[in-house]
């Protein structure tokens, strides 16, 4: 049985068992928060316990390293439309300990991706378009400093209002340990 069948399998169930109940909410968050955090496999429940946050409590955007490293492209549109759209009033960037976008080659997953049948013409034409591929997928060396400039990219957007206040936090992948890096109601 391939992966797919599994999960359709599983959700014929789900649904026939009206297993959906208990997550029933509306699309507002009822915490009035947003939150930006990595797409990392150990964080999709542990983020939630260690923050209290229940399902239709908050908007969740997920994204490698829990980076906000371009003002205009898809994580940053997500968070407007939480803020603006659905009534997040706060938000915060976690980033996490032992984060595989901390000190990623980009030359390897290159290479990868190459091993995997893309032709090596399409990387000349992305490089001669200007997109410089390795550094678009270059991963950061300070974690610390990497939740900061998430951070700084979101609290100084020209379409992010002053009176919204951005968090920057860290999370222990193995405890849910949260520290603080910056707090949004001293900016």
């Amino acid at each position: 049985m391939t992966k797919l069948n599994d999960i359709l399998s599983f959700n014929e169930n789900f649904v026939e068992n009206k297993e959906y109940a208990s997550y029933i909410s509306d699309g507002v968050p009822s915490k009035k928060i947003a939150i930006i955090t990595c797409m990392d496999a150990r964080l999709i429940e542990l983020i939630n316990k260690a923050m209290n946050i229940k399902n239709g409590d908050a908007k969740m955007i997920k994204t490698a390293g829990a980076q906000v490293d371009h003002p205009y492209g898809s994580v940053m549109r997500s968070l407007l439309v939480a803020v603006y759209a659905l009534k997040a009033e706060e938000v915060f960037i976690v980033g996490h300990r032992d984060c595989g976008m901390n000190s990623m080659n980009p030359e390897k997953v290159i290479e990868t991706i190459k091993s995997r049948g893309i032709d090596e013409s399409v990387f000349d034409i992305l490089n001669s378009s200007g997109i410089n591929v390795a550094k678009w997928l270059e991963g950061f060396t300070d974690l610390e400093a990497d939740v900061e400039n998430s951070v700084n990219v979101v609290r100084n957007h020209p379409l992010i209002a002053k009176d919204i206040p951005v968090h920057g936090l860290i999370i222990d992948p193995k405890t849910g340990k949260l520290d603080l890096v910056t707090n949004g109601y001293n900016a």
